[in-house]
């Protein structure tokens, strides 16, 4: 599966993408978007000697499609730029974002970074986490495939409950395309993963097995 990554800014999720996609694995990223010339992923991508397109205008839908040309599956990793709906359209079930929320809760237009974290504690909500969906022409509102929680501390601030949740980012990305990967071409319809096992980070990895939800 070849695989392109959207990025807007310094890149950490395109990195574990690019440490747990290897070039003979079922699934590698073949190249790096970006919103901004100045996005730290890109040298990141260049590190990795993965092609980069820097977009004049993301609203652009023509100028996106070509960027993605002949990718398989399209990873929004950090991407602030809303999709046009004709690259939706034409990358439908093939589109993807990682939200660091459990949604549909804190999402939504202008929910990005610390804003979502400083409104999950506001909120008082004993658990966070993390969501891999489709993108659709709302904001966070396409159909989830994964998630992933973690549990909310007190005295947690925004930036401690970004970084636990960002963790989870880095290892629940990665086994969603690869197993997005194993599965092949969309089929019937969205498909819905749910982890099997310990829902806590134990050691340095996550107990996870996908479990096909239908």
């Amino acid at each position: 599966m070849r695989v392109a990554v959207l990025v807007s800014g310094s890149g950490t999720n395109l990195q574990a993408l690019l440490d747990a996609l290897g070039p003979a694995g079922p699934a590698r990223v073949v190249r790096v978007i970006s919103s901004r010339p100045d996005a730290g992923a890109l040298e990141r991508a260049r590190d990795a000697g993965v092609p980069t397109t820097v977009l004049s205008d993301g609203r652009d839908a023509a100028e996106l499609l070509t960027a993605l040309r002949d990718a398989d599956l399209a990873v929004l990793a950090g991407y602030l730029q809303r999709i046009p709906p004709a690259a939706v359209a034409r990358f439908r079930q093939r589109l993807i974002n990682i939200h660091p929320a459990l949604l549909p809760a804190f999402g939504g237009p202008g929910m990005y970074g610390r804003r979502v974290h400083e409104a999950v504690l506001a909120s008082g909500a004993p658990i966070s986490g993390a969501t891999v969906h489709y993108v659709d022409d709302e904001y966070d509102r396409g159909p989830i495939i994964a998630q992933w929680p973690v549990p909310v501390r007190a005295g947690d601030t925004p930036e401690s409950l970004a970084a636990r949740v960002l963790e989870v980012e880095h290892r629940l990305l990665p086994r969603v395309v690869l197993e997005l990967a194993r599965r092949g071409p969309p089929g019937g319809g969205p498909v819905r993963l749910f982890a099997a096992g310990s829902t806590f980070v134990a050691g340095g990895d996550i107990a996870i097995d996908f479990a096909d939800g239908g």
